[in-house]
């Protein structure tokens, strides 16, 4: 494994990048794993083509950096897509549709690093019981969320006026890929990363694009089942895209090249 103090190092690609972090960490995702993300920062910003690659390849964006899972013996991780064009809403979604479009408003625009942005972010993270450490200042949040290598925008969801949800989202030459999304616990209710994940998939239909993105679904995480219940979905497991018709079991997840999950 890379050592973090003989970084970075320039690894070669369309564009190159520069390989900033290379450790072996606590898993943020399974309690008792270890993990592998390397961090790779890319020369210049990503073409819209470029992106698309990288996501059919398993990349995620966090800031201005890439990143895919490369842990040692674990393969829990695994990038996940809908196919815009072909996803049929279920009752569920149906419902949650027709709540949140009677009472949400719903607009699009470039991301942006406000004072509200970061209350409500840190209002999400409380709320789900995710902090950690101190709560997340205005420059974490612009590092975070609205410094980006690509072409990247929000979806933004008020309630009465306030700003109750944000949707970070990069775009790519046929997907976009769903990199954050926070709202207010108070409103938890709506549904709102359903929601969203729902407004992201028409909005891929509309502008003609072919995929969306949900980032990782992780095996045995109870936080990340809900994305593996849209349905059919693709899962990328040992390089290859697998399709599911249906939400599939959680498979205790071993070493690569030991486990594949049934193509259902």
């Amino acid at each position: 494994m890379t050592r973090a103090r003989s970084l970075p190092q320039l690894i070669e690609g369309d564009p190159p990048e520069f390989l900033v972090h290379d450790q072996e960490e606590e898993c943020p995702y399974l309690a008792g794993e270890r993990s592998r993300f390397p961090f790779r920062l890319p020369v210049r910003p990503l073409r819209r083509d470029e992106l698309e690659h990288r996501l059919a390849e398993g990349d995620r964006r966090n800031g201005p950096l890439l990143y895919r899972p490369s842990c040692a013996t674990c393969v829990a991780c695994r990038p996940i897509r809908i196919d815009a064009a072909e996803f049929v809403p279920r009752e569920r979604h149906k419902r949650t549709l027709r709540k949140n479009d009677a009472v949400l408003e719903v607009d699009v625009g470039p991301t942006r690093a406000d004072a509200t942005r970061v209350r409500l972010y840190n209002a999400h993270l409380q709320g789900r019981g995710l902090v950690r450490g101190a709560p997340m200042d205005l420059e974490g949040y612009r590092q975070f969320l609205t410094q980006s290598c690509c072409d990247t925008f929000e979806l933004r969801y008020r309630l009465d006026g306030q700003l109750v949800g944000v949707a970070i989202t990069d775009r790519a030459s046929a997907s976009l890929s769903s990199v954050y999304c926070y709202y207010d616990p108070s409103v938890a209710s709506y549904g709102i990363g359903t929601y969203s994940i729902l407004k992201q998939i028409a909005l891929a239909k509309a502008w003609g694009l072919k995929w969306v993105y949900l980032g990782l679904y992780v095996v045995g995480s109870e936080a990340m089942a809900y994305k593996a219940t849209f349905v059919p979905h693709e899962q990328l497991v040992d390089g290859r895209w697998d399709r599911f018709e249906v939400a599939p079991h959680a498979p205790t997840a071993r070493k690569p090249g030991t486990m594949r999950d049934p193509q259902v």
